[in-house]
């Protein structure tokens, strides 16, 4: 049987995110074509809140996609007969809203559903739930726009609801505040200050479900120095050639690497992820970030619930050093979805 799987691709809010997902998507599209097991199809969202059914992700085939209302676009969601649907979506509508209509459409789909992605883009909300389960996080305070943070530097200032890094800084003394938070809050009306913990090392984690069981997957560390680089900034991950197309920056062995799963670290990283992802309510899959201070001690810092299912995609490529190839895991994917959950 030939799936009809949708890519939900582009931003209702931004350039930037629309970019970023036929990034993502473009890489998807061409690792998993397959005409035996699946028909591809493509619906682009763009900030203007306009729906099209692009043939491909070029830049000239979305400009020649007719353009319609969401209305509109439902009727061709429906005409298709999906069978599942992928979401290439970043941003926050794209991550709650889109999918929930897809919920209303009864078409299933790939990863986490709306109120976990809700819950999980609020940064704050997401370090209180995950702390029940017993996993270690910074100490912290919420801030609005005139309000002012009480923790001693070194603190993270960070958007409460912004990805990819963006709009965050680091502050080693109290003079820096003000410029940190006026960045800050251009990205987002309520800012997270944490307590720095000392860099040992910083590791990402994903955890994928199999039959019912919960699969960590092979860490990525990212190269980081105390001294010239202590946090992880947007131009670490992201950056724009000189044509203007974004492209990824923590991508090789100088930037990131796979860790030998014998590391003593893996099985504490492991155990704090599972919780994690349970304590969230995550489905298919989830990826976490942890900073390891000096005495070895893992530190939650955020959750990030989403795969492209991209050669480039972090969990892809922890799949593969698994030995789960990504057109085995991007079938098995697709299948859980197609599978309702056990009550």
């Amino acid at each position: 049987m030939v799936l009809r799987v949708l890519h939900l691709v582009g931003s209702a809010v931004s350039e930037f995110y629309c970019d970023l997902s036929r990034l993502y998507a473009e890489d998807c599209l061409k690792s998993n074509a397959d005409a035996a097991l699946y028909e591809f199809y493509i619906a682009y969202v763009t900030p203007d809140r306009q729906w099209r059914f692009p043939k491909s992700l070029t830049k000239a085939a979305i400009a020649a996609a007719h353009p319609m209302p969401l209305a509109e676009a439902i009727q061709i969601l429906t005409a298709l007969k999906l069978d599942v649907m992928l979401p290439q979506m970043f941003c926050v509508p794209g991550m709650t809203s889109y999918r929930a209509l897809f919920d209303l459409l009864n078409i299933p789909y790939v990863g986490n559903q709306p109120d976990v992605m809700a819950l999980t883009a609020n940064k704050a909300k997401a370090k209180a739930v995950v702390a029940t389960a017993g996993v270690k996080v910074p100490s912290g305070e919420l801030l609005r726009l005139g309000s002012l943070p009480t923790l001693t530097p070194p603190t993270v200032v960070k958007p409460v609801n912004e990805d990819n890094s963006l709009g965050v800084a680091f502050v080693k003394n109290v003079s820096e505040y003000g410029s940190a938070l006026q960045t800050a809050f251009t990205y987002a009306d309520q800012i997270l200050v944490e307590t720095f913990v000392e860099l040992g090392r910083e590791v990402r984690c994903g955890v994928i479900e199999d039959q019912g069981k919960l699969i960590c997957l092979p860490l990525e560390e990212y190269a980081m120095d105390k001294h010239k680089q202590p946090i992880r900034q947007h131009e670490d991950k992201l950056k724009r050639d000189e044509k203007g197309d974004l492209g990824m920056v923590a991508k090789g062995n100088a930037k990131a690497w796979i860790v030998d799963p014998s590391d003593p670290m893996t099985a504490r990283v492991w155990e704090a992820a599972r919780n994690c992802h349970i304590a969230l309510g995550c489905r298919h899959y989830s990826l976490f970030d942890f900073r390891i201070d000096p005495n070895r001690q893992p530190w939650f810092l955020e959750a990030g619930l989403y795969c492209s299912f991209a050669q480039t995609s972090v969990i892809s490529e922890m799949a593969k050093a698994a030995g789960i190839p990504l057109s085995q895991l991007f079938q098995n994917m697709l299948n859980s979805a197609l599978t309702p959950a056990k009550k």
